[in-house]
């Protein structure tokens, strides 16, 4: 590990900034006298728009626009949000709908923007807005997670989204006819909202003459630059994006939403700086939420209990539109650890997407691959259960072996390394799942039901492969390092100055880490899929390699030597038969003296041949009290394989924080609709956030086998406490009702549910 970084456990230098106020967040930082735009959203979930006056909002107290869908189109602007689709079984295209920034004659869902106004206060905006006249009727709404119903858009029938399919069904069914054992779970992964810290915002203000500043607290600057850009119908060099600090993103804040549009184009309409920020329950209702799908597992065993198939049937909520991401989430990403760290090749997903009269679905940390590793180990304790093998062991039988590395996967992934056995091995004896009857039968003795749940989890970096890092030597002896990606709190000043002190020599304290700026990075990938670190990285390791060759050159010609007689040792310089040692600063000031620029600013472009696949054991310990249904997690254990770590306490700060929102989600995090559409959950009054109290202390290490497809041998760690949570938690609450003979259990296990549920089972 000493050649690549010193895996240091380094505190993060930008807390100091966030914890004494001193952040630079969107609505902190908008320009002085900017104006305040507000959103009029649809308190109703489906229905037909009749009438719409906005004159009087117009003419009121200090507002200055008020727009309307008509109004963007006789701008000549484009009003459509853009989103991926998939292709369909049949080699068609998933449906592609229009999503306008604001409704066109129908609205779909609770929060959906119908108009924009601006003026000179919030309050003021509010006010007009309360002046517009809008007269709804009312269309059935179809909230229902399965086709059919009211249809939401005339292209898709059944309110079908996409019918996606991956695998050879024919094999899969044929396997399954044949196996010993055939075990089918119904597996449902309920709504969550994201809820992140800081609700979405943004500013917009012209800049010269004819250039136009966005600024968004999202997840990158390239995307919100080129669609405004095209929105407008500018030059993408007309516009300059920024990215301040974001108090969270998840995947959320991964796409563009109507809001910075309408926000950029009123900004350039008017002459002026506007600024647009959510409050919590707006954001609510009108954030894309995260999972929402209901699935049936089938699993099939040989009489060894080896797998011989594994075919998932699922039905995933859109919402009421595509976003950006979401058809590919539950299709393409699922599938990439369909078939999670186990040894079999005879696979089959179907995923129907259906089209709800709710806010849209997409991207929720891990996007994807905790909806797939999820229903995979519960259907694996599943069958553990009903074959009567131990859970621990049912895996261990199937994994696949480190001599079968690389391995490519039966949804075609190229898994280079992994040792899982090792890491079960670990978790189990830091888990004390040794002595876990006794735990039980002591919580027995006090009326408590106890349970143990383990999950296996295997998760695929995503995201763009390829990454920017620019090094300049400042005249103040200070270094910036330019990063196309973008924190979202992960810490990335802290490890991305780190590494390059680490390789060069040159003081941690003495690099500044630039991010989040369209106009001084030219390109990036932003944060998102547990890329940042791996692939920025790599980038930063081919410039310092450009740096030292630079460097070296230019003493080698200053000191009338071969090149080859001048190394550098990741600290200094060293010259055969001189005992001049310069550092890379020192360098870089005998460059700029030798009036040689060329040298001190030094840009790489890098892209990944292959993705890392981050892996790793959670078992969780839980105890429930059948008086109550009150469950509470006693105990919390990860090993993890992440191969290299730069960081090994941010590393861990990402799984706790990963394990917390996986908590959330099992425990207490239930999104409601009525029959009308209406969000029964929109404030922290209904909707059960995850507490410190809800969350035990976890133990966390790691069984490192270093990646082969990145010279760091890293293999990223973002996502991956979520990705494990899930099931860990279910299958203990699982483990802890069996005795009562329920042979099903379904997220989330708040009190009430898990009280039902028992009760129930008793009668």
């Amino acid at each position: 590990m000493e050649k690549f970084g010193k895996s240091q456990s380094v505190k993060r230098v930008e807390d100091i900034r966030f914890l004494t106020g001193h952040g630079r967040y969107v609505d902190d930082i908008a320009p002085d006298g900017a104006l305040r735009a507000y959103v009029l959203r649809s308190t109703i979930a489906h229905g037909v728009i009749e009438a719409l006056d906005v004159a009087d909002a117009r003419a009121a107290d200090g507002v200055h626009m008020v727009l309307t869908l008509g109004d963007l189109e006789a701008a000549g602007v484009g009003v459509a949000l853009q989103a991926t689709v998939v292709t369909n079984r049949d080699g068609t295209k998933g449906a592609e709908p229009e999503r306008p920034l604001l409704a066109r004659d129908r609205v779909r869902f609770v929060g959906e923007p119908v108009a924009f106004i601006v003026a000179d206060t919030l309050a003021q905006a509010r006010d007009a807005a309360e002046m517009i006249e809008l007269e709804i009727a009312d269309l059935e709404a179809h909230v229902v997670v399965e086709p059919g119903g009211e249809m939401l858009h005339a292209e898709a029938p059944d309110n079908l989204a996409f019918d996606f399919g991956l695998g050879d069904e024919d094999a899969v069914t044929a396997a399954l006819d044949t196996a010993a054992h055939v075990i089918k779970v119904p597996v449902d992964d309920n709504r969550v909202i994201v809820n992140s810290m800081e609700p979405r915002g943004c500013y917009a203000e012209p800049e010269g003459a004819d250039r136009l500043h966005v600024s968004v607290n999202g997840q990158g600057v390239w995307g919100t630059r080129d669609k405004v850009a095209a929105m407008l119908g500018l030059d993408k060099a007309q516009v300059r994006a920024t990215n301040p600090d974001v108090g969270g993103g998840f995947g959320m804040k991964a796409m563009d939403y109507p809001e910075t549009l309408l926000t950029a184009y009123a900004a350039r309409a008017l002459g002026r700086a506007v600024a647009w920020m959510s409050d919590r329950s707006e954001a609510m209702q009108s954030d894309n939420a995260g999972r929402d799908l209901n699935s049936v597992a089938t699993l099939g065993f040989d009489a060894d209990h080896r797998l011989v198939a594994y075919r998932v049937d699922t039905i995933a909520n859109m919402g009421a539109y595509n976003s950006e991401y979401a058809q590919p989430i539950q299709t393409e990403l699922f599938s990439k650890v369909l078939p999670g760290v186990y040894d079999l090749q005879a696979v089959y997903m179907r995923t129907r997407g259906v089209y709800t009269n709710t806010t849209q679905v997409d991207a929720y940390r891990g996007a994807g691959r905790p909806e797939a590793i999820f229903v995979l180990e519960r259907a694996m304790d599943a069958a553990a259960r009903e074959m009567g093998v131990d859970p621990f062991e049912l895996r261990r039988i199937n994994f696949i072996r480190p001599d079968q590395f690389p391995y490519t996967s039966a949804t075609g992934q190229p898994y280079d390394v992994g040792d899982f056995d090792r890491v079960l091995t670990r978790v189990m004896a830091e888990a004390k799942v040794a002595g876990f009857e006794e735990r039980r039968d002591e919580a027995a003795a006090r009326g408590k039901l106890r349970g143990l749940g383990l999950c296996y989890y295997i998760e695929s970096i995503l995201g763009d492969p390829a990454e920017t890092a620019r090094v300049d030597f400042e005249e103040d002896g200070r270094v910036a390092i330019y990063v196309g990606t973008q924190s979202n709190g992960q810490g990335h000043e802290t490890v991305f100055a780190q590494f390059l002190a680490d390789h060069t020599g040159i003081p941690a304290d003495r690099i500044r880490v630039v991010q989040g700026d369209s106009d001084l990075i030219a390109k990036g990938g932003g944060t998102g899929g547990s890329r940042s670190v791996t692939v920025q990285n790599t980038a930063t390791l081919a410039t310092v390699a450009a740096m030292v060759e630079g460097f070296t050159a230019f003493l080698a010609d200053a000191e009338g030597v071969p090149a080859s007689d001048v190394g550098f040792d990741d600290e200094r310089f060293r010259i055969a038969g001189s005992n001049l040692t310069p550092t890379m600063l020192e360098v870089a000031d005998m460059a700029r003296a030798a009036g040689r620029d060329d040298l001190l600013s030094v840009s790489k472009r890098t892209k990944l041949d292959n993705r890392s696949f981050p892996n790793g054991a959670h078992v969780a310990e839980v105890e429930i009290d059948p008086e109550t249904g009150v469950v509470t997690v006693e105990r919390y254990t990860v090993i993890d394989d992440f191969g290299n770590l730069i960081n090994p306490m941010l590393a861990e700060g990402q799984v706790h924080g990963g394990v917390v929102q996986g908590l959330g989600q099992a425990l207490t995090e239930r999104v409601v609709y009525d029959e009308d559409g209406q969000l029964l959950t929109a404030s922290f009054m209904d909707y059960g956030m995850p507490r410190a109290d809800d969350v035990p202390m976890m133990y966390f290490d790691t069984e490192a086998t270093p990646s082969l497809y990145n010279p760091m041998g890293m293999k990223g760690c973002g996502e991956a406490g979520t990705v494990g949570a899930l099931a860990a938690v279910t299958n203990a609450v699982q483990d802890a009702v069996w005795s009562r003979g329920i042979r099903e259990v379904q997220m989330p296990f708040t009190p009430h549910r898990v009280w039902q549920m028992l009760r129930q089972a008793a009668a």
